[in-house]
């Protein structure tokens, strides 16, 4: 069950004897591939404890809105960027009046008014709680405003009463969000990617690189495998996890990467360079670490295979997209780039600059396709600017792939 890879989910628990329903939606959420980050209130901590909900979620469940340690980053905004949705679970009936009345007086009401991504709410609460006037009122309010309620069911309750009020079921409640969160579209289109940088060894010591973290490689195999994409990640040397769903290729030469993308590129729909692939490698490596000992050194260099242009070369070669890293007219020789290389998308982005670039959470792109299009995507954070990146590419490939199928 991998229904929802590359998801983040940020799952609110409210107080109500229904929080103990959480700890198996967090298991279940888990082994359906989501990421989840556990946010409580103080009602919640009564009925269950967050170390169960850290235990099960793998990360630090957060409680408080003025915590120092995440505010000085302001956190709360930081992880209403960071899901994909919202999903409130249980829903008590005090927290559904508070966010009525659009009050941020915990974290978790702060995130769901500070959110741009989906908000549901599952209710959880008495019977007569549920049908009283103000709680029909306050979920008719919300509604308008585009907050999903999914449930309360109908049965048997903790008091020991019978009728609606009931939180779904966690099994009930997965199978509501793959169905709001999985697209599909690019179920079955095998992703070849490329990430981070490589190493060109000069002894057995040192090497030549740059300063690519993977950081915007990665993002980009979490987003297509998130759209259904079965995605091959060929890495070079990055202190990053490998994102849930895709399998991994380390390398660490220009050379290793070239031949783990050619043993693989005839399997695949879509080729995407993201790498930052060093142009240049020693022409001879020192078999023994080289000594300092004189003023100055001369390494003799030759130049690396350019991965892009070869697959591009392919007499059938796959959808490609090349990243175009420039510190100067960044438009204008991602487009030159393109041209020559012979690719189908050239994403240009600025490097060297105040923000983006290497080594930072935040990048902006250019897209560069054939006709002179162009499409600006703004400077964002590196997981929300692949989410933008892919989305673009199923419309372009999705465009490519009718055109040469008529």
């Amino acid at each position: 069950m991998s229904e929802l890879i590359g998801k983040r989910l940020l799952l609110g628990v409210t107080g109500g004897i229904a929080a103990y329903k959480s700890a198996e939606l967090v298991r279940l959420l888990l082994k359906a591939g989501a990421e989840v980050q556990v946010v409580m209130t103080a009602a919640a901590a009564q009925f269950i404890t967050p170390l169960t909900l850290q235990a099960l979620s793998g990360r630090p469940v957060r409680q408080e809105l003025f915590d120092s340690a995440h505010e000085a980053a302001m956190g709360h905004i930081e992880l209403a960027r960071w899901a994909d949705l919202v999903l409130v679970a249980p829903a008590s009936g005090d927290f559904i009046a508070r966010l009525a009345a659009g009050m941020a007086d915990d974290l978790l009401s702060t995130i769901c008014l500070a959110s741009s991504v989906p908000v549901v709410l599952a209710p959880a609460m008495n019977h007569q709680m549920w049908s009283n006037p103000a709680t029909r009122d306050n979920t008719a309010l919300l509604a308008c405003r585009g907050i999903q309620l999914w449930g309360p069911a109908a049965g048997d309750q903790a008091c020991g009463e019978q009728g609606p009020g009931r939180m779904l079921e966690p099994q009930e409640l997965l199978r509501c969000l793959v169905e709001k969160l999985v697209t599909g579209d690019l179920k079955g289109v095998r992703v070849l990617l490329t990430a981070g940088p490589t190493r060109e060894p000069i002894d057995p010591v040192r090497y030549l690189s740059n300063r690519s973290s993977g950081k915007m490689g990665y993002a980009l195999a979490r987003a297509f495998a998130a759209k259904g994409a079965e995605v091959t990640l060929v890495s070079g040397p990055v202190l990053l996890p490998t994102p849930a769903g895709v399998r991994r290729v380390d390398i660490e030469t220009a050379l290793q990467m070239e031949a783990a993308v050619m043993a693989r590129v005839e399997d695949c729909d879509l080729f995407v360079a993201c790498a930052a692939v060093a142009d240049y490698r020693p022409l001879a490596v020192a078999r023994q670490k080289l000594k300092k000992q004189r003023e100055s050194m001369d390494i003799k260099l030759t130049r690396n295979p350019d991965i892009l242009t070869a697959v591009a070369a392919l007499p059938r070669p796959p959808f490609t997209l090349g990243f175009a890293a420039e510190t100067e007219r960044p438009i204008e020789q991602a487009e030159q780039k393109r041209r020559v290389k012979g690719v189908k998308i050239m994403a240009a982005n600025l490097v060297g600059a105040a923000e983006g670039g290497f080594e930072r959470d935040e990048n902006a792109l250019t897209l560069l396709w054939e006709g002179g299009r162009r499409k600006e995507l703004p400077m964002m954070q590196k997981d929300r600017l692949a989410d933008a990146l892919v989305t673009e590419i199923v419309e372009i490939y999705g465009k490519a792939d009718s055109t040469e199928d008529s």
